[in-house]
């Protein structure tokens, strides 16, 4: 039987993989099997932070809103539950942006919303 020379799917394979590691330190980036474990891990901890990244952006303008509203007499519980009483549906990020930077546009709104 003649003799097949394998390995150029292979070999470009195992390049691309060891090009996605090669900024790991040590054998993570030289040997290829501890480098495709880092790979996978790599995968699978960029997948979940992806998710988590939205959950601590979420606490992060909620807790800004609270302190926000609570300078001006009001809990965050009580904003948000005016807030939709009144139908003024805005996200929670562009009112913490307003908190942040604006606070004379936050307080107008908070005023809004009590008095009407």
């Amino acid at each position: 039987m003649t003799r097949v020379k394998r390995g150029y799917i292979a070999q470009k394979r195992r390049k691309n993989i060891l090009a996605f590691v090669s900024g790991s330190r040590g054998a993570h980036s030289k040997l290829f099997r501890t480098a495709n474990q880092q790979k996978m891990r790599a995968l699978i901890s960029a997948h979940r932070d992806r998710i988590k990244r939205k959950r601590d952006f979420r606490r992060l303008w909620i807790t800004r809103i609270n302190a926000a509203s609570r300078v001006n007499g009001v809990s965050y519980n009580k904003f948000i539950q005016f807030l939709y009483k009144r139908q003024l549906f805005t996200n929670r990020k562009t009112l913490a942006q307003l908190s942040v930077l604006d606070s004379n546009c936050f307080y107008m709104i908070l005023e809004k919303i009590l008095i009407s």
